[in-house]
């Protein structure tokens, strides 16, 4: 379809489409389920799209009181698996009309503070990723919709919570490595006050006291490869039966234990075997590669972003944990003498 010389209007949009404009206007402001078909709505954006229609944003958001702006907040931007979950979200905030601002909480998961003058006046919501409601409050005030990610759902002060099944995903680590026979764990647990790091220590301690025999010892260290490389170094190095599993809790952690069986002149996975959890490109850089959960990121985002808008429309955001997958690579295998 030939774009016209003029700037064109929903009235043009209408005429293309063979729809009234208060269906244009239904289907361009997102407003369309359960009053227009989805094919409809399909034909509308079509048109839209082919006649290179742009509405006045600025005078409908006017008229809704809505500045169609997220933000997300989210601990650190040197993780990629924000990354993706600011990918999965801008996505669909794009298919919307809505924009997603990124911020970067100045204290990780603590407090952040509200980067604009009023973020009530600057912002339809707020998405927060693996942060505490109360850790938000300051931008949220009491006024604006909040959805969690990655965060406790008990007692959660969001107006929807988006989880990934990590408990499922730690299950799948456990019984992987009691399969191959595993009976001595150490946990390499990130030293971050989280419920996500909560859920995979309480599995993780749940699966293994299930088979007789099987024993857990536990470190802590900062998410860094650096500390985590000096933890395990230390935690192997003391006297006492080794042990033949190193469960971490992330896949920088799980790097950093690398380095450290290396130095100690052990072998991956003869002598110990290692897992990690994110499926972070490293884990595929990283040999012999490793064996971790694969969680999907983007999928967060996206939920996350479709929870908001449910919330914005009156709708109730769809529920159930978004599934994970162990990935076995060459870093596991059974212990060496079984």
């Amino acid at each position: 379809m030939a774009r016209s010389s003029t700037r064109p209007t929903s009235r043009d949009v209408a005429q293309a489409a063979g729809v009234s404009q208060a269906a244009v206007s239904l289907v361009l402001g997102d407003k369309w389920r359960g009053r227009v078909s989805e094919s409809t709505a399909q034909r509308v954006r079509e048109a839209a799209r082919d006649l290179g229609y742009r509405p006045n944003l600025a005078a409908r958001n006017l008229r809704l009181g809505r500045t169609r702006t997220v933000l997300l907040v989210v601990p650190a931007l040197t993780n990629e698996f924000f990354a993706g979950v600011y990918t999965g979200a801008a996505r669909v905030a794009a298919d919307h009309g809505f924009g997603v601002v990124l911020y970067p909480s100045p204290a990780g998961i603590g407090p952040a503070r509200d980067p604009f003058a009023s973020a009530q006046a600057a912002l339809d919501g707020v998405i927060a990723s693996s942060m505490a409601a109360d850790a938000v409050n300051d931008i949220r005030g009491d006024q604006l919709p909040l959805v969690m990610l990655d965060s406790d759902p008990e007692g959660s002060l969001g107006a929807a919570t988006v989880n990934l099944d990590i408990t499922d995903g730690v299950r799948q680590v456990a019984e992987h490595l009691l399969a191959l026979g595993h009976r001595r764990f150490l946990h390499v647990a990130a030293d971050v006050a989280s419920w996500t790091f909560e859920v995979r220590a309480r599995e993780l301690a749940a699966r293994t006291a299930a088979v007789p025999g099987t024993s857990v010892r536990t470190i802590h260290s900062p998410l860094t490869m650096e500390a985590a490389l000096a933890a395990v170094e230390t935690a192997l190095a003391q006297p006492g039966p080794r042990p033949t599993a190193l469960v971490c809790d992330d896949d920088k952690l799980a790097a950093g234990a690398y380095k450290a069986v290396r130095r100690l002149g052990l072998r991956i996975p003869d002598d110990i075997s290692v897992t990690g959890l994110d499926d972070l490109a490293l884990a595929t850089a990283v040999d012999p590669e490793l064996t971790t959960v694969r969680l999907d990121a983007e999928a967060v985002g996206e939920r996350g972003m479709e929870a908001l808008l449910a919330v914005l429309e009156g709708r109730t955001p769809d529920g159930g944990d978004i599934p994970v997958e162990l990935v076995v690579r060459g870093s596991t295998a059974p212990p060496s003498g079984s």
